[in-house]
Order: structure tokens, then sequence, then C-alpha cells
């Protein structure tokens, strides 16, 4: 997809304010801010899905009691589970063709492709054929504004190109009178043990979108000191030279893979030395679904493929968590807030109600699932590392300068011992 030329200087084409949208009128902002819980019946929203995915938001969605009115996915595997996992459910395929959105829909959920925008991917930024899509969401949303919208993509996003990205969509947002939050969230704050983070935005025509991110934090947790013979702990076989994506108790970010089916699943060190790679159901679990949830994909592709749509997924319990937000909004406290202007960094929280744009605290925890240990949470049997993996891991990690934990490296020479005695 070529796009057009006003994308490349840092703006949404065809995007220009709506004076009849309805304008969020709101009391000035309160040092600390201080915001009462809305009272009212228990919303319940129509939703739309782009860039849907194996459905991670729009069933989070459902378990928050919402109902789904369109599901757009142009990736054939991904439609296939779609199509299995939502049947009574409309089913579109490229974005590009959508004329318009159903007219009932009142919120628009779209997790739109982080190839381009992502570290482990290619990052050109907004303008990338696969991230540059966004475009198609604010061509949507100008032809029928929708009163509430939900987005999500990789914290990356915040960094890349000084955060020329986000700028444009925030600015696409206010163009069309939306009033926006953002946050990143952590998976393990929903028991999953991934080390997930995702910014998510929440922008409304109507409500005031704090109520929905901020309503709820704990705080981020202190992680317990741990040796390698305690607890599980999770790292990337495919990195070595220039990061790990090292985890305690818990994997690193589920990773998307390769385009034509190559799987990237991340390895274990478990307790007793030997390291290994979890089960593909063991991974759709990590992310929220059930058991064999991707399995439809099987009918149009090879199973390797299952891999890269369990990556690309939204974790289903965050999405939930909004998805109760969205229907009953919660009170909110937050400390003093700092003006964000012009060229300083994107936070990792943030809001634009008000008189300009402001950053804010939250943490990427807004509660604590009690969580079962990594060891404890695997139900299949993992696969060990291969003898060839091992050494190449190996051979990267001992040229490298990083820092390892003590005891980690001779853990995996033990295993490529092993390995090779087992061949």
């Amino acid at each position: 997809m070529t796009l057009p030329r006003d994308l490349n200087r840092g703006t949404i084409p065809g995007i220009r304010p709506l004076m009849s949208a309805p304008q969020l009128t709101l009391p000035p902002i309160e040092l600390p801010v201080r915001l009462p819980a809305p009272t009212g019946p228990t919303r319940k929203f129509n939703v739309a899905g782009l860039f849907a995915g194996i459905g991670g938001i729009e069933l989070g969605m459902q378990r928050s009691g919402h109902d789904t009115a369109l599901l757009c996915e142009n990736d054939e595997s991904a439609a296939a589970v779609l199509e299995a996992q939502f049947p009574d459910v409309r089913l579109e395929g490229d974005v590009r063709k959508l004329g318009r959105l159903p007219k009932h829909v009142d919120l628009l959920t779209a997790g739109f492709p982080c190839q381009d925008l992502s570290q482990a991917g290619r990052t050109t930024g907004i303008t990338g054929k696969k991230s540059g899509l966004i475009s198609e969401v604010f061509r949507l949303l100008h032809r029928q504004p929708v009163p509430w919208l939900l987005l999500e993509n990789v914290p990356f996003m915040l960094r890349l190109g000084k955060g020329r990205a986000l700028d444009v969509i925030m600015r696409g947002l206010e163009e069309l009178g939306y009033k926006w939050a953002y946050r990143v969230v952590d998976s393990r704050a929903f028991g999953l043990p991934q080390r997930r983070e995702r910014v998510f935005i929440v922008a409304s025509l109507e409500g005031d979108p704090r109520n929905i991110l901020f309503s709820d934090d704990v705080g981020v947790p202190e992680t317990p000191a741990s040796s390698l013979d305690a607890v599980a702990h999770g790292f990337y076989w495919t990195e070595g030279l220039r990061g790990l994506g090292w985890a305690v108790d818990a994997v690193p970010t589920l990773k998307g893979g390769s385009a034509i089916g190559i799987p990237s699943p991340p390895a274990i060190c478990l307790p007793d030395g030997s390291i290994v790679k979890p089960d593909l159901r063991d991974a759709e679990r990590m992310q929220g679904f059930a058991v064999n949830w991707t399995a439809p994909a099987e009918s149009v592709g090879r199973r390797s493929l299952r891999w890269r749509l369990v990556g690309n997924a939204v974790s289903v319990p965050v999405a939930k968590w909004i998805g109760r937000r969205l229907a009953r909004p919660g009170a909110v406290a937050l400390p003093i807030p700092t003006a964000l202007e012009p060229g300083m960094p994107w936070p990792r929280a943030a809001w634009n109600v008000g008189d300009g744009r402001f950053a804010t605290t939250a943490s990427a925890w807004p509660v604590q699932h009690k969580r079962r240990s990594l060891v404890e949470f695997l139900r299949f049997p993992p696969t060990p590392l291969s003898e060839k993996a091992t050494a190449g891991f190996l051979s990267r990690a001992q040229r490298a300068k990083l820092r390892f934990p003590d005891g980690f490296l001779d853990a995996v020479s033990s295993h490529l011992d092993a390995m090779r005695a087992a061949e």
C-alpha cells in the first residue's frame, strides 16, 4: 500500500475537524486530579473490531458483557480462527475495502499492525506499509464518528522517531473532536506468566476516558530475588548479542515470528537446569485464550503459523478489564499531572482532557491478579531446546558484552552437553 504524502508529513490524510461531532465539556482540571465515578446503569456497547487478529480484544469485550457487531481481518489464517470462534459475527477482509461501519456501532477497536513500530520489527514508523493502515481507522471515523474508540500497540511507538507515530495518531483524534487517554499495561498484572507491555488508547466524543484507564492502579510489585534453581526464567534463545528478554517466573513477550510461518517461541530455563520451549497450547493460555483457540488456522495453512497468530494477539484479560471499565467507569485519583509541551518525550501514561496534553504516573499494573508460578502454569509437556539452537545461543552469548545472571551460561552449557549426549 502506498500512503498519501500527507501521512509522511505527520498528518492523517482526509481529516478535518467535524463541527457536528459532540464536544466534551468538562470542568477545569483540579490538582491533583480527582474524578468521581459516573453514575447511571451499566452500559453495553456494540463493538466493531478492525485488525481483529484472532479476536483478543473482542473476546475480552464479550467477556465483559459487550456485543460484537463486526470483525475485520485480512490475514487468511486469522480470519479462519475468527470465523470459527465468532460464527455469528459479520466478518470482513481488507479494511481498505470496508466502506463504512455498521450504524449501531458505538465502540470501535483496533489493534492495528505493529510490525513497523516494534523494536523487533522494521521500525519504519507510522508511514510503514503495515502500521500505516491506521489511516483506514481515521477514514472510517471521518465518514461516521463513533462515540468510543480503543486502540492498542507496542510501547516502542512512544520512542520511535521521537514519538512521531503517536503524535500523528493523537492529532488525528483531536482534529475529530476526541478526548483521549493512554496507558502502558503489563499482562502480568492479570495473572498471566508473560511479561508483555502494550499501549492502550481510549478516546471518546461523549465521556472522560480517564475514568476508564486510570480508575485502577496497584503499582508495580517488587520482583523478589530468585535463583535459577528456585523458579523458572524465560528468555529468547534467538537473541544473545544485544538482548535477552529475561523474565523471572514468566516468559518474555510472545513474538509474532516469521511471516512465512517460522515460529519464534521463547525458551524457559527450568529450576532443574533444563532448557525448554513451551507448547503452543500453553502459549495460547499465556494470552488468555482457551486451548486450541487457533486450531482453525490449520484449515488454511501450516500449524507453525499459529505461533504468529498468538504472538500478534492482544491479551484477553487486559481487554476484559478495559471492557468492564467501559461498562462501568470508576473514580479517579491521580497525582499532579505534568503539562506535555511540544518536543517533550511521550510518557507511559497521558491524556488530553482539559486545556492541553498532560502526563501522569499511572503504573503498568492496574490490578494484581493472583497467579501460579510458571512451572505450575505449564499444562503441556514442553520441548527441549535443540542442540543446534542451544549451541547458537551459547556462542552468541559468549561473544556478547551482556551481563547474564549468575549460573545462567553454565546452565546453558550443561543443557548443551545433555543434548549432545542424547544425540
